[in-house]
């Protein structure tokens, strides 16, 4: 579970959460630009998480979606969990 916590993806949203909560910390007022701000955050996450699961779902054996950017490896991820 641990290489799927610290994954470039979340480490990077992670970080981008940290940078607009401290600029929410600061007296400025809350505009439509700080509010995309937090829907590309929230996209970005959703976005590697749903990496996380599909990688998940591949090293199980299951089949993933089409868009993933893990299809079409599954057999590969899943031949590197049986042997390791």
């Amino acid at each position: 579970m641990r290489k799927y916590l610290f994954g470039t993806g979340i480490i990077s949203a992670v970080v981008g959460g940290v940078t607009l909560l401290r600029g929410l910390r600061e007296n400025e007022p809350f505009t439509w630009r700080t509010a995309l701000a937090w829907l590309s955050w929230a996209i970005t996450f959703a976005l590697a998480v749903g990496a996380i699961v599909d990688t998940r779902r591949a090293t199980r054996g299951h089949l993933v979606a089409g868009d993933s950017p893990v299809s079409g490896k599954e057999q590969r991820l899943l031949k590197r969990r049986l042997d390791g």
